[in-house]
Order: structure tokens, then C-alpha cells, then sequence
């Protein structure tokens, strides 16, 4: 069956039933605020909110729909049928930062799919508070899991009765979790103070409101058969009862207190309806708070308020909502007359609503005319050309994507350079670092050159801007540079004409530094901008975290890498070996590539390249294992195909989830005989004496890591003297886009140019090319080989193992390089 909510009343869908009952089970089973689920739609791959408890439905609109290709937790769950758990920012700006770009908040939240058999419905949504560093526990896991079962069974038995379910229209909202009767019009809920049974089996549309098409209804949420709560006078204050008892008295001297401010006080359920109005919001509801004189209990917030409305204030509601810290912002109340009103807004967000504080308050000194008229949001004819609004757009929308693409420190910083200053028409900008209780600067431009050194290292108990908004998470904005020095006295200032922001630095409820930005002149700074520079200074903290974790993990992958990589070369007479390790330019810059010469006995070199799967610490460390693992095997005495199996199955004992290629060259440099195998490695370079440069054609076998039973033929070879030989791996010769086999060949024919060189130039001549690369995914090894004299000696008196190549066994393998064949 298909279900689609009514647009009045309540509606009584056995469907909405069950999934109303879902969510606020799942939020109550994962300790959460707030729950919701997603179902699929009758549109292909379109999925749609159908039910949602414990946040106001139509703030949070823009995630209404949700195509399950997008790069979000609820897409992923329902494509993968896992569950997707964010405990806290952190997690979730790294998995899926596109979420964190519309929701920049510290907050947790839960992704269920809802499955039986191959049967896909849709997702099961819990919002909870943060748990930084601390994964979900295995009993929230269960319990999510085990209401998600029950969703898909009812949803699997209300299926067999016809059409498949599926969901159209506006999502359900309802009470949340530990919501109960309130105390007035917008808490007649019947039924138990947990949103029992009676309260879901009425609940209504987030469209649908008794004056308002935009919200989630008051009295929708119909009395159940327990009756409704008695209805406190007009302006919400409840009855209370004559029973003279103490909660009475204490209840009333509360009330007295609240009255007593000299600001509008509002108690807002988690739906946003008004629950309640202190004696100023009343006797000045018209004045102060710009309504329309209308009651103001049990109506929506932004109903009530409409220049709360205003889209950019949207994003500090959802924080309170998503997250438990107090917002403070200032907003422009507009009305007939020329000049707006302004009023300073405090958000004070609790497990069962928020409270919501307005006072009347000065105007900014250099305030501009707000892009946006109220009533109209980005993208809407009030704010000009569509030339403008594209503009006004894509500055943010750029800044936010390119943060996560960077990875260091340094990045983040040229990012913000790039992206925020010209969007805001800024010309300064300094970001701060804390480390061990002080701020060091990490990046500036713009500044007098030596300006900001005086401020280097400062400690978080001096009274500077850039300190004090990290301290109380409050971004600070300046008109201009007299009201800075006015609010700080003998603060030393770079210019005497400019405006100045301070914004607080913090990821994960962690505080992280403070960024400055600079304007050559006087301006304010208007509500949009106060909004957007704060949700951004929320993702350049989560991207300067993400960078600092990168950067002390590449230092200390570099470090074991740099231990595990030979720090010299054997010297022997008649042959020299050079080495080069180039790491890659992105991820982690240090990957599995390594090579290495070993003295194996009886006067004879192995030479060894190798290249283990991916990048960073593990393929690092696999890479020094393997190297010990040849190392051990070759100075036993083993012959090459005896070195590669033991190592082919020591990787398989250690099971690190990586495999491996591998060449290994055991070289007698007296004779210039060599033994050769290869675990599919890439193909070696010979350059003959004469400048003739082939691609051998060594016999290969299985990857190291894959096959316990692999065999590796070996290849019998002669290295004439003024021969090189060059073992690399596969970054030498990729590259996006291009085949190989391209890549070897122009190996080879830069081999075959370098001509008679000394072996160091040739190395640096071969690798320059890719170390002039910005764009290089891969790391790079090369070893290089070449003997310096030919004395007459016998062949050696081991006998070539069982299965090798030797050269009277067959013909010679043709190169693959173009070059003509060298005369006998």
C-alpha cells in the first residue's frame, strides 16, 4: 500500500502507525533526541521521510527526500543494508562530509536499515548526543537492530496484503521521546509522559498546522482515550492544582521569577510549538516581538514569529535542536518602518525543548542591507539576478566541498585563502593552533609583515578576541577597528580603518584554534554572513583536526618507513647499485614500495624490489616484513624460488589483508650470471653495453599473499659488464588514463638515452620526470645495477633449480622494446 498522509487532522495510516511507533522506539532504544524514518517512494531510488519525532519536521526540510546514489549515511545504509554508526562529528565529517557541510554540529546519530530478506523498505534514523572517542556500544547496536526487525515485520505483513509500501507525501511528526502532557494548548497529548501508545496513534503531517501550512500541528497530536490535560489561560500558564502542595509553591515562584525579567522568555517543545510565554513576551507581543497579536501558546515558533523564520537563522535552530550548546545571534525584526528593529536572540536548548530569550538590542554601527528581504531564502527572486544568487551561493558551497579534499594543514589553510576571504571581500586572514594550552600561528596573510608575531604562542588566560572566542565558543565580530579597540583596550592594532571577525576554531566539542579574518573598511556584518562564517568555522575546524591526525600519522609512517628502507647500499667490486624511493603526492604520501641488496653468500648480490598493496602505516609496516622476511630467507642460503615461496607464505600466515608483487635477482658479479623470479612484478630493463635497452621476459608467478601453493619458475640471465640492470615498480610507469605498457616504454627509451652516465645520474634522470609530479597517486622504487668489469671465471657449480631457465635451455626472449636485436 502506498501511504499518504492527510493534510489535516490526524491521520490514522496503519502504516504512519507503524512507523510513528518505529521512531520513537528506536530514539528511545539508542538513547537518543530525536528519530525518524525513511521509505522508499513510488519514484525509483527516491527515498522519502515519512516519520520523524523530536525535531521540528519543517526545519529540517532540505532532507526531506534523499536519493539513495547521494553520498549520505541514510543513502548508504540503504544500498548496503549495514547499519551506519556516527558517534560523534569527527566520524561523520570523515565518512560523509557532505553531510557535515549542511550540518555542521556536534552531534551522533544512527543509520538502520530496515530489511526482511531481499525486501528493502527503508532506514531507520536515531539523533543522540555526541560521544567523542567513544564508539556505539553493542546494546544500543542490539536494541536498534532488533526495533528495525519489528518495523520490517509489520511493514513485511501489511505488504502481503496487496501492493507493496511505500510512502508520498509530507513526512508524520509527532512527540519525541520523554515528551509529556505541556502546559498549555501545544502539550494536549494524551496517553503516558513517554509518548506512549495514544499519542502515536494520532499524529499528524509536518505540513499541516491549525493556522499554518508549515509546521508540524499542535492539534493534530489528538486526545487519546486518557483524556486531554487541563488548558492553562490565554498565554499558556498552566492551572494549577489547589492542593497548597510544595511542587505547587515552587512551580508558581518559578513562574514569578520568569516574570520578573526584562525580556521575552518562550519555552519551545522539540517540535517548535510554544509551550509557554513569560509576562513581557505577553504585554509586548506586539512590539517587541513583532507578532500579530494572535495567542501565542500552542502555535509554531516561526508562525508565531515569523522574522524567526528567516532563513538565516535556520541553522542556529537546528544546532539547539542537534546539539546541546546555547546560541546567541542578532536579528533584524523588519516592519513598516524604513529601519529595521534589532533584537539579540538567545537559544537554550534542553533534552525536552528550548528556551527561547528576546531582548531588544542596538544596532550594528556599519550594518548593511541584508542580501535577503524576510521571507526569502537563498535562491529566491529577493535576492537579485540569478547572476547574484549564484554568486552569493557558490563561494560557500566551494569552500565546503574543497575542505574535504585537503588533507594537511597547509591545504586547509591556501583553502580558506582562497575560498572565504574573496567570498566575504576579506583581505587579512590568520589562523591559530592550540597546542598545549597556547595558540601559535599556523598560517597568515594579508598582515604587516611580523604584525602577528607579538601574539604567537599566547596563553588562554590573556584577554585577547582571538583567545576569548575560542575560550567561549562565541565568534566575535567588530565594525570597525575603534569598537575593537574600545572593547580591548591597548590592544596593539595593524591599521586604523577596517573591520575584524574572530571566529572559534571547534571540532567535536574540542577546541582547535581561532581564525581571524580582516576587512580593509568599516562594515557590519549582516545576520546571513554571521550565520554562514559560523557554520564554516565548524568545518574549517573538523578539516584543520582531520589534517592534524593526517599529519602526525604521515610523521610517523614516514618515520618507520625511512627506518625500513636500506640506509646504504653494499659496495662490491664489479658491480655498483643504485637506490630511489620517491612516496606518493596524495593520501598519505608513504606507501608498501621498497628494494634492497643483499650479500647472500658465495660472493653473490640479491637484488630485491618490491611493492606491497596501498598506502600508509599498514602498507608501511607489511613492507618491513616482507623485507626482513627476504632478507632472513636469502642469507639462509635458499635459492630464489625457495626465497619467494617462503615469503609468498609467510605473508599468508600473517594474513595483514594486503598481497604483494615481488622481484628478486640473485646476481654472481664475477660471472654476470644471475638468477631471476617474479611474483607479478613488472617486467625488468636490461640496457646492453652498446645503448640497446629490451624488456626481459622473466617468467612469473602468483602475487605474494594469494596462493599458498604458488610456484615461481626461475629465469637464468647474463649482466654483461657496462650492462644495467633497473628494477622499479609499477609508479614508475603508471599514470591516470594511460596504458602500461605506455609507461614502460618510456622507461625504457629514457634508459636507453641516458647512455654511459654514472649510475647516480641515471637514477636521478629516471625519476626526475615523476618527482616533478603534482599528481601522483603511487610511491616509486628503483634499483639499478650495473657490472664494472668482466673477469673470466667458470659458471658457477650450483646446479640451476628445478624448473629455472637457463640460456641453453630455449631461445632467448625477444625484448618488447623496439630497438633492433644486438649481434651475438
Amino acid at each position: 500500500m502506498t501511504a499518504r498522509p492527510e493534510t489535516s487532522g490526524p491521520v490514522k495510516d496503519a502504516t504512519a502507525q507503524a512507523l510513528a511507533r518505529a521512531a520513537l522506539d528506536a530514539a528511545g532504544a539508542a538513547g537518543g533526541y530525536a528519530g525518524c524514518v525513511y521509505l522508499r517512494s513510488g519514484t525509483e531510488g527516491l527515498l522519502l521521510m515519512a516519520a520523524v519525532t523530536g525535531i521540528p519536521g519543517p526545519l529540517f526540510r532540505p532532507w526531506w527526500r534523499m536519493h539513495v546514489n547521494r553520498p549520505y549515511p541514510v543513502a548508504e545504509a540503504y544500498r548496503s543494508g549495514q547499519s551506519v554508526h556516527l558517534p560523534d562529528a569527527e566520524s561523520a565529517m570523515r565518512r560523509f562530509p557532505q553531510l557535515m557541510a549542511g550540518l555542521p554540529f556536534p552531534f551522533g546519530s544512527l543509520y538502520e536499515p530496515v530489511t526482511r530478506g531481499r525486501e528493502r523498505y527503508g532506514v531507520l534514523v536515531v539523533l543522540r548526543p555526541a560521544t567523542p572517542g567513544v564508539p556505539v556500544g553493542p546494546g544500543d547496536r542490539k536494541r536498534l537492530r532488533a526495533v528495525a526487525t519489528r518495523l520490517a515485520g509489520e511493514l513485511a505483513a501489511l505488504t502481503a496484503g496487496g501492493s507493496p509500501v511505500s510512502w508520498e507525501g509530507d513526512p508524520v511528526c509527532f512527540p519525541g521521546p520523554g515528551s509529556g502532557p505541556g502546559p498549555g494548548p501545544a502539550g494536549d497529548t494524551a496517553g503516558s509522559a513517554d509518548g506512549g501508545p495514544a499519542s502515536i496513534l494520532a499524529v499528524g503531517t509536518a505540513g499541516s498546522t491549525a493556522g499554518s501550512a508549515d509546521g508540524c500541528p499542535a492539534d493534530s497530536l489528538a486526545a487519546g482515550p486518557a483524556g486531554t490535560p487541563a488548558a492553562g489561560p490565554r498565554g499558556g500558564r498552566p492551572r494549577l492544582p489547589a492542593d497548597g502542595s510544595t511542587a505547587t509553591a515552587r512551580a508558581a515562584g518559578a513562574r514569578a521569577a520568569v516574570d520578573r525579567l526584562d525580556l521575552a522568555v518562550l519555552a519551545v517543545d522539540r517540535q517548535g510549538v510554544i509551550g509557554f510565554a513569560n509576562s513581557r513576551a505577553l504585554s509586548a507581543a506586539t512590539t517587541l516581538l513583532g507578532s500579530d497579536g494572535a495567542e501565542l501558546s500552542g502555535r509554531l515558533l516561526w508562525e508565531a514569529l515569523p522574522w524567526l523564520g528567516h532563513p538565516a537563522y535556520e541553522d542556529h535552530f537546528r544546532a539547539v535542536f542537534l546539539a546541546p550548546a546555547p546560541v546567541h545571534f542578532q536579528a533584524a525584526r523588519r516592519g513598516p518602518e524604513p529601519s529595521p528593529h534589532w533584537l539579540s536572540v538567545g537559544l537554550h536548548p534542553g533534552i525536552d525543548g528550548v528556551t527561547v530569550t528576546i531582548a531588544e538590542d542596538a544596532a550594528p554601527t556599519y550594518a548593511p542591507e541584508s542580501l535577503m528581504r524576510p521571507g526569502t531564502g537563498l535562491g529566491s527572486p529577493g535576492l537579485g539576478s540569478p547572476a547574484d544568487r549564484a554568486s552569493a551561493l557558490y563561494r560557500p558551497v566551494a569552500l565546503a566541498i574543497a575542505l574535504t579534499e585537503a588533507v594537511t594543514a597547509r591545504q586547509v589553510s591556501m583553502v580558506v585563502t582562497d575560498e572565504l576571504l574573496p567570498a566575504f571581500g576579506g583581505r587579512q586572514l590568520a589562523i591559530y593552533l592550540l597546542g598545549e594550552g597556547h595558540l601559535h600561528l599556523a598560517w597568515e596573510t594579508g598582515f604587516p609583515q611580523g604584525f602577528l608575531d607579538r601574539f604567537d604562542g599566547v596563553a588562554l588566560d590573556v584577554r585577547l578576541p582571538g583567545v576569548e572566542t575560542l575560550t567561549s565558543g562565541r565568534p566575535l565580530f567588530f565594525e570597525s577597528m575603534q569598537h575593537l579597540a574600545a572593547a580591548y583596550p591597548g590592544i596593539a592594532l595593524d591599521a586604523d580603518v577596517g573591520a575584524r571577525a574572530f571566529l572559534p576554531l571547534i571540532a567535536s566539542g574540542r577546541p582547535v584554534g581561532s581564525c581571524i579574518l580582516g576587512f580593509d573598511a568599516p562594515r557590519g556584518f549582516s545576520p546571513e554572513e554571521r550565520t554562514v562564517l559560523t557554520a564554516l568555522a565548524g568545518l574549517i575546524a573538523q578539516a584543520l583536526e582531520r589534517a592534524r591526525r593526517y599529519d602526525s600519522e604521515a610523521a610517523l609512517a614516514r618515520g618507520l618507513q625511512a627506518g625500513l628502507l636500506p640506509h646504504r647500499l653494499p659496495v662490491r667490486e664489479n658491480v655498483v647499485t643504485v637506490g630511489r624511493y620517491l612516496p606518493g603526492t596524495a593520501g598519505m604520501d608513504v606507501g608498501g614500495d621498497w628494494y634492497d641488496v643483499i650479500e647472500a653468500g658465495g660472493g653473490r648480490l640479491a637484488l630485491i624490489i618490491g611493492d606491497v598493496q596501498g598506502h600508509g602505516v599498514a602498507a608501511a609496516a607489511t613492507m618491513g616484513q616482507l623485507r626482513s622476511a627476504v632478507r632472513a630467507f636469502a642469507l639462509s642460503g635458499n635459492e630464489p624460488d625457495q626465497v619467494m615461496r617462503g615469503t609468498n607464505e609467510l605473508l599468508i600466515d600473517l594474513d595483514p589483508g594486503q598481497f604483494a608483487s615481488c622481484c628478486y635477482v640473485l646476481l654472481d658479479p664475477a660471472s654476470g650470471l644471475a638468477l631471476a623470479v617474479r611474483a607479478g612484478h613488472p617486467q625488468p630493463l636490461l640496457r646492453h653495453p652498446g645503448g640497446r635497452t629490451e624488456v626481459l621476459d622473466l617468467a612469473g608467478g602468483m602475487v605474494l599473499g594469494v596462493d599458498a601453493g604458488a610456484e615461481y619458475p626461475v629465469t637464468r640471465l647474463r649482466i654483461e659488464p657496462g650492462a644495467v640492470l633497473a628494477l622499479y615498480t609499477d609508479g614508475l610507469v603508471e599514470s591516470p588514463g594511460t596504458d602500461i605498457d605506455v609507461g614502460v616504454e618510456r622507461l625504457r627509451a629514457a634508459l636507453a638515452d641516458a647512455g654511459p652516465a654514472p649510475l647516480t645520474e641515471t637514477a636521478d634522470r629516471l625519476v626526475a620526470e615523476a618527482g616533478h609530479s603534482t599528481d601522483r597517486p603511487d610511491d616509486i622504487a628503483l634499483l639499478l645495477a650495473s657490472r664494472t668489469s668482466a673477469p673470466e671465471v667458470a659458471a658457477p657449480d650450483r646446479a640451476a633449480p628445478h624448473g629455472a631457465r637457463g640460456a641453453g635451455d630455449g631461445p632467448r626472449a625477444e625484448p618488447r622494446g623496439t630497438a633492433p636485436p644486438e649481434s651475438p
